[in-house]
């Protein structure tokens, strides 16, 4: 008898983990027949902490696998220490958080190499061993985290480290995004050319792709669904292509809501269940990663001025969008709603980003006008620290690493520098 009472509390325990999941991810009415068929009182759900069934799961296989079956929630997949999907050090949900920000921790800088135009974006791969850079002048560069890292120490056995480890030719103009497969060793590229190229880094000798995806537009943005089947393009066209990366064959939403304007950048969350686009008309919309379904438009997030970046959190409660009205902005998924707004950076005549460091707890972007790079504490939206960039010209881009404390910017200059924590 005490057998079945327990089961019978440990099963309302796992239909209220299972409601207030699909509550989390955005799937009301699922949520809301699931409760219904289960008699699970939305009460219930509304008391789970977010993620709560991510990370048990996440446990519970650990646990079954001696630790190996944990990797299915490793977004890396590269074997990279990353935090399991749903983990997150900074609650947005916080209210009253002023007077506690935290200090940026000091950075060191390092020259590794120019393009021969303007560096316009640069991507890290997830295992944060690699990072590439695209420019304007059609080429792009592949460089080694490690050797990067002996050349400011200066420690290297062989002699002097070479950071750019490749340099792949094969666009006709101008690079606009990259992105790494999130298991197999391949970089994608995005090009005014109208093309999403695939290169393979494993192989030495490899200078050109080996698989091309012709586009009717300019590509100015991809990313790769976590599974690695499927990409997105954000392009001059309104609506995001998604391309099966196996047939090449290329899907449109139905339901294309009311937009005329190209995409600057679209970007899957940790897990693939939604994606959001940031456009040239200032707006971000958030949409349904199965479905295609737009499930939140924000429009006007930016006002008239192009949104020219948006990112999730990891628990994938949050977007962090960036534009050109020198906002870096962060929207709650659920509701729409304006959560906290990172002030003080400049940034009106270039396609920009604004990210997260590897814990989320600082936002990182640059400022164009006074040549820097700026930093706030996440949580509290205070300004912490204003890096001198060091370049000649604009900066333009920044990336950080997914799993450390390093970071990458390039700009008008040429020139690419990378920076990482100092000891």
């Amino acid at each position: 008898m005490n057998e079945a009472v327990q089961e019978a509390k440990l099963l309302r325990q796992v239909n209220a983990l299972i409601v207030a999941h699909l509550r989390s991810q955005n799937l009301g009415q699922a949520a809301a027949a699931v409760a219904a068929a289960t008699m699970t009182p939305i009460s219930a759900a509304e008391s789970v902490p977010a993620n709560q069934l991510l990370r048990l799961v996440a446990k519970g296989l650990a646990a079954e696998g001696g630790g190996g079956a944990a990797s299915a929630f490793d977004s890396a997949g590269f074997g990279g220490a990353v935090q399991p999907l749903g983990s997150s050090a900074v609650d947005f949900s916080m209210q009253d958080v002023k007077g506690s920000s935290k200090s940026f921790p000091k950075h060191e800088a390092k020259h590794v190499s120019d393009h021969k135009n303007a560096a316009r974006c640069a991507k890290f791969s997830p295992d944060g061993k690699y990072f590439a850079t695209g420019s304007a002048d059609t080429s792009i560069k592949f460089f080694e985290v490690a050797k990067i890292k002996q050349t400011m120490v200066g420690d290297s056995k062989d002699g002097p480290a070479r950071p750019v480890i490749r340099t792949f030719y094969d666009h006709t103009q101008a690079i606009n995004d990259l992105d790494f497969h999130p298991e197999s060793p391949i970089l994608i590229s995005a090009a005014k050319d109208n093309t999403i190229k695939f290169f393979d880094f494993s192989k030495t000798n490899a200078r050109k792709a080996f698989r091309v995806i012709q586009d009717t537009h300019n590509v100015r943005s991809v990313c790769f669904h976590p599974c690695g089947d499927y990409l997105l393009a954000g392009t001059d066209h309104p609506v995001a292509h998604l391309y099966d990366i196996n047939t090449f064959t290329c899907y449109l939403s139905a339901n294309a809501q009311d937009s005329s304007s190209p995409i600057n950048q679209v970007r899957y969350s940790c897990t693939g269940s939604l994606y959001v686009t940031a456009s040239k008309d200032g707006s971000l919309r958030i949409w349904d990663g199965v479905s295609a379904e737009c499930v939140r438009p924000i429009i006007g997030a930016h006002g008239s001025a192009e949104a020219t970046s948006a990112i999730f959190t990891r628990d994938e409660r949050y977007v962090l969008s960036c534009g050109k009205d020198s906002c870096v902005k962060l929207w709650e998924v659920g509701t729409g709603r304006l959560v906290k707004q990172y002030a003080g950076a400049i940034r009106r005549q270039f396609r920009c980003q604004a990210v997260f460091n590897e814990t989320e707890e600082f936002v990182l972007s640059v400022d164009e006008q006074n040549n820097e790079v700026v930093v706030w504490d996440a949580l509290t939206a205070e300004k912490v620290a204003r890096l001198p960039s060091g370049s000649t010209g604009a900066p333009r881009w920044l990336d950080h690493s997914p799993v450390e404390p390093v970071f990458v910017i390039c700009g008008n200059d040429r020139s690419i520098r990378f920076w990482k924590q100092t000891v």
